[in-house]
């Protein structure tokens, strides 16, 4: 199953005073990846953001599996869920990669359900999903099973 990724290294000002990576940065990992998406498959989206279309973050959640710390290699996948007429859910898994022998071991995933909104603050609506960003999340569509891929496999949860 094809997946947008990111490559991540993970660094000090990223962690807490235990060691590891603080949980706030797993939802910055994901509004980055969301962005570098837009720019590089998306790049028709920037200017309608210029002209008025907002990508109100209207859910987020995320579920750890393992810990992560300082110099870990991550690889975040982006795949789309769900795509309706003014929303878009994307799921993320957060890949550790092994640096020795390059295996791979998911230890968090999270989702991210996304409206296109145009106005102005309390007068912001609903709008349809652009058509070119339609087009550029289809091939990221995952099966219902809700699977994130991993080493090429899917992996399910734990």
């Amino acid at each position: 199953m094809p997946s947008f990724d990111i490559p991540h290294l993970v660094g000090f000002e990223e962690t807490n005073l235990v060691g590891n990576v603080y949980f706030v940065n797993y939802f910055r990992w994901q509004g980055r990846c969301r962005e570098m998406f837009l720019k590089e498959k998306a790049p028709a989206i920037l200017h309608e953001i210029a002209d008025g279309l907002k990508l109100f973050t209207i859910k987020c959640e995320c579920e750890y599996f393992a810990e992560l710390t300082a110099f870990d290699q991550l690889s975040i996948r982006m795949t789309l869920v769900d795509l309706t007429q003014t929303q878009i859910e994307f799921e993320f898994a957060y890949v550790r990669i092994d640096e020795k022998d390059r295996t791979e071991r998911l230890v968090a995933k999270g989702r991210q359900r996304v409206a296109c909104m145009r106005g102005e603050g309390d007068q912001a609506t609903p709008t349809r999903v652009p058509e070119s960003l339609r087009q550029a999340l289809e091939p990221y569509r995952v099966a219902r099973s809700g699977s994130v891929a991993v080493n090429g496999g899917a992996l399910q949860g734990r």
